[in-house]
C-alpha cells in the first residue's frame, strides 16, 4: 500500500507501507501554526519509516536512505530532523513501547506524538517548535516535556523518565532485548551500565589516513570546516566529529587518503601486526576496509615493502568496492580471489597471516545500528558458531609453519568469540594462543573483547593464534 501526503515543504511524498500495517490518522487534530503544521507531517513521516524498519527488518539507513532519494525535496533540516529522530526512537524503544500500555486509552496517534515529544527530549534535541506542538497535540498536561533540563546520562534520563510515568517502571536494561542478556552476560553492573550507556549514544566518524600522517590530514579537513583530531591509541587514525560528511567531496578521500573504519575495527589489524614482507589472506574481506589497513601497516613500517594481501569473499559486489578502493589509494600489493566453493581459493600453508573476520550477529555495532537490536531475535547469535567454526578451520588451511591465524568478529557475544576459538582449538592443536595487549585498557590476554565504552567506538572481539 502507497500512502500520499504533504510533508514539511509542502510536497506531496509517497511512502511504501507492508499490506497490514494502517496510516495513522491525524483527521482531529487542527494543526494551527506552520510549526504544528511541520510537526504532524514529521510524525507521519517517522511513523512510516519507523515501522517500515519494523516490518521489513531492512536496515534503517537503507530505508530512511532510499526516503531520501525518491523525496528529493527535503532540505538539509528537513533531513537532519527525520533522521536524527528515527534512530533515536531505536535506542530509546526498549523505553518508549511503554506507552502502549499506558496510555491504551487513548487513540493511536496521541500515542506516537507523545513518543516523539519524549523521544526528543530523552535525545536533547533542540527543535523545540515540533516538541511544543507534539505536546499539545498529546493533550497531557503533566509531562514536563518541553521544560525537561539536559539529561547527560542514562541513569538521569531513566530516573526522568520514571518521574512522568509513574504507573509504569523502566530501568536501563530495557534499552536492549531481554534475550541480549542471556548471550552477552555483564561482568558486573558497572559494567553494564557502561554498555547501555555507549549504546544510548551517538558514535563518532572514526577514519584512518594512509599515504599521510594525521596531521596533514586534520590541517586539510579544517580548510573544509570539518574538525577532526587524532587518536591517542593509534598514530593513524582519526576521529571526523558526528556530523554528517559528504565523503566524496573531499579530497582525502578521493585521493585514497583517508578511509572510514571506526577505531574497534582497527584494533583487528593493529593485532594481526603484518610485517613489512608478509604475505597476508584476508579470507571475509567483504569491501576490504582490513585488507586496506593491513596494506597500509605494511607500507608504515617500509615504505618499500613486498609484502602483500589476498582478499576473499564469497560476494562479487563488495570485492569490486575493495578493487576501486585499492586503486584509490594507489595500493597494488593487493589481489582478489573470490571463494567459488568450498575449495580454498588460495595456496595452502602458504601465508605468514591469515585474517577469518567472520560473519556474525554484529551486536557490536548496536551502537551505530540500533534498529537491530529490535529487529533481530536470540537466533541471530545462536544459528552463527556452527558456521563460524567452518569458516575458521578452512581458512586455517592457509597458514604456514609459524603462521599467524587471527580471528575477528563484531559481536559482544562469547558464544560467537570464545566458544568458537576454544571449539578450534580443541580439534587443531598445531595451533595455540598468543598473549596480545588489548590497546585501550593495556591488558594482556590471549582473547580481547572491544567494548564501545572503553574508546568511543563499536564493539569487537579478536583473538591470535600462531602455527606451531
Amino acid at each position: 500500500m502507497n500512502t500520499s501526503r504533504t510533508n514539511s515543504t509542502g510536497q506531496i511524498t509517497t511512502i511504501k507501507s507492508s499490506p497490514e500495517r494502517q496510516p495513522l490518522s491525524f483527521d482531529d487534530l487542527h494543526a494551527q501554526t506552520p510549526a504544528q503544521k511541520r510537526a504532524l507531517s514529521y510524525a507521519n513521516t517517522l511513523y512510516f519509516l519507523f515501522h517500515q524498519v519494523m516490518d521489513t527488518k531492512l536496515p534503517a539507513d537503507r530505508v530512511v536512505g532510499e526516503y531520501f532519494r525518491v523525496n528529493k525535496k527535503h532540505g538539509s533540516k528537513d533531513r537532519r530532523v527525520i533522521r536524527e529522530s528515527l534512530f533515536a526512537l531505536f535506542r530509546w524503544w526498549g523505553w518508549l513501547r511503554k506507552f502502549n500500555i499506558h496510555l491504551k486509552q487513548e487513540q493511536n496517534s496521541q500515542i506516537w506524538l507523545l513518543v516523539l515529544a519524549t523521544n526528543a527530549r530523552l535525545e536533547s534535541h533542540n527543535w523545540s517548535d515540533l516538541i511544543s506542538a507534539w505536546c499539545i497535540f498529546c493533550h497531557i498536561d503533566t509531562l514536563e516535556l518541553e521544560t525537561v533540563p539536559m539529561l547527560s546520562s542514562v541513569a538521569e534520563k531513566c530516573a526522568w523518565i520514571n518521574s512522568q510515568f509513574t504507573t509504569l517502571t523502566f530501568t536501563t536494561d530495557e534499552l536492549v532485548p531481554a534475550w541480549f542478556w542471556e548471550i552477552c552476560p555483564s561482568h558486573n553492573t558497572e559494567q553494564g551500565l557502561c554498555l547501555i550507556e555507549s549504546l544510548s549514544s551517538r558514535p563518532p566518524i572514526w577514519g584512518r589516513v594512509q599515504n599521510i600522517n594525521v596531521k596533514s590530514a586534520i590541517q586539510k579537513l579544517l580548510t573544509l570546516d570539518i574538525s577532526a583530531t587524532g587518536s591517542e591509541f593509534f598514530s593513524d587514525s582519526i576521529n571526523l566529529g558526528h556530523k554528517n560528511i559528504n565523503l566524496n567531496g573531499l579530497t582525502l578521500y578521493k585521493e585514497g587518503e583517508l578511509e572510514i573504519q571506526d577505531l574497534g575495527s582497527q584494533v583487528v589489524g593493529q593485532i594481526c601486526d603484518p610485517q613489512a614482507n608478509d604475505k597476508w589472506w584476508d579470507a571475509c574481506s567483504g569491501a576490504g576496509g582490513k585488507s586496506l589497513q593491513l596494506t597500509s601497516l605494511m607500507l608504515q613500517k617500509n615504505k618499500q615493502a613486498k609484502g602483500n594481501i589476498i582478499a576473499s569473499d564469497i560476494r562479487k559486489k563488495p570485492l569490486k568496492e575493495l578493487t576501486k578502493r585499492a586503486e584509490r589509494a594507489g595500493f597494488k600489493q593487493i589481489a582478489i580471489s573470490p571463494w567459488a566453493s568450498d575449495e580454498l581459493p588460495v595456496p595452502y600453508a602458504h601465508f605468514d597471516g591469515v585474517l577469518v573476520d567472520v560473519p556474525c550477529s554484529c551486536t557490536g555495532t548496536w551502537r551505530r545500528n540500533p534498529d537491530m537490536r529490535w529487529t533481530d531475535t536470540i537466533n541471530s547469535v545462536l544459528d552463527k558458531s556452527a558456521l563460524q567454526l567452518d569458516i575458521l578451520q578452512r581458512a586455517s588451511l592457509g597458514v604456514k609453519e609459524h603462521g599467524t591465524l587471527v580471528y575477528a568478529t563484531c559481536s559482544l557475544s562469547p558464544l560467537e568469540n570464545e566458544a568458537v576459538v576454544n571449539a578450534f582449538l580443541a580439534q587443531h592443536d598445531e595451533f595455540s594462543l598468543e598473549v596480545t595487549t588489548h590497546p585501550f585498557t593495556n591488558m594482556q590476554a590471549t582473547m580481547h573483547t572491544i567494548q564501545p565504552y572503553q574508546a568511543d567506538t563499536d564493539g569487537m572481539f579478536v583473538a591470535r593464534m600462531v602455527k606451531r
